[in-house]
């Protein structure tokens, strides 16, 4: 078995489950990938004990990686989605932060995510992704998301209009801060914190979801994820932001700009108990009084 481990940084108090799953994946004969910064001497002189090598770009994971474990919060998830790409390999994401709705599994749960990789009893969700077109290169590194695509004004700006079309055909004009598109498992990221829906991860939709729009009639829309979405952006402002998940781009307000499924996936380990049902009543206290 091989593993590769990613992190944006493990804090103090997380330093003993990191060298707790160095310790277990070597007593299970695991061929181990450690990202550039987690792979300082000088940070975990526990390292010492372990053999390893060092990966820093996608291009370092082939085929014979058998899973990614990611360390640290959602935002972790999406930056190791980035570097899978489609190469297929699945992603396990331990939740060293907050919330967590990617990285379902909690530090307490290591040994059971270790014994279900070594048994290969798990299962593998495969998550659809975003994919953005422009007439202008735009997040040419990779130019996919693995929660929403967004259109935002810049800063203390007035809002924007958006003309939104579907397959070419009109859809809307939002007034409003921005617009979301949103994947199903990007469904319970920002697009909910605007309102918007939560979807399931294997419904084959997209979401759009204006933020702050002008017209209080406007709500948020599923349609199938096989449409294009295109925008034409006016504005007082000279550009507005594009996002993807959490990276960010300044663009010029003639700009045009479309999205699309991905052509390819990213497969996310699930325990067979985590359901996606169970992760909603958790996170968002569903079903649970909390008045005391």
């Amino acid at each position: 078995m091989k593993v590769a481990i990613y992190s944006r940084g493990i804090e103090a108090e997380q330093m003993e489950h990191y060298a707790w799953l160095l310790q277990e994946l070597t007593l299970h004969k695991a061929s181990i990938l450690l990202y550039k910064s987690l792979a300082s001497t000088d940070s975990y002189p526990f390292l010492q004990k372990y053999k390893y090598d060092v990966f820093e770009t996608d291009t370092h994971l082939d085929e014979t990686v058998d899973c990614v474990i990611s360390l640290g919060g959602d935002g972790t998830v999406l930056d190791a989605a980035i570097l899978i790409r489609g190469k297929g390999i699945p992603l396990l994401g331990i939740n060293f932060g907050r919330l967590g709705f990617l990285a379902t599994l909690g530090k307490e749960a290591l040994k059971q995510a270790v014994e279900a990789l070594v048994h290969r009893s798990y299962h593998i969700d495969q998550r659809t992704l975003i994919h953005v077109d422009a007439d202008v290169p735009l997040f040419a590194a990779a130019p996919f998301a693995l929660n929403e695509f967004v259109i935002h004004k810049r800063d203390f700006s007035p809002m924007i209009k958006i003309h939104t079309y579907l397959n070419g055909e009109f859809l809307n004009t939002y007034w409003a801060d921005g617009v979301i598109v949103a994947t199903p498992t990007g469904s319970t990221g920002y697009n909910l914190s605007c309102n918007g829906p939560i979807v399931f991860p294997e419904s084959k939709s997209l979401v759009i979801t204006p933020i702050a729009p002008h017209n209080l009639n406007v709500r948020s829309i599923i349609v199938p994820d096989d449409n294009i979405v295109s925008f034409e952006v006016e504005g007082r402002a000279e550009n507005f932001m594009c996002a993807m998940d959490a990276r960010r781009e300044v663009v010029d307000i003639k700009t045009q700009v479309a999205v699309r499924k991905e052509s390819f996936t990213v497969g996310l380990v699930r325990l067979s108990e985590n359901t996606f049902l169970e992760t909603l009543r958790k996170k968002l206290a569903w079903g649970l009084d909390i008045r005391n």
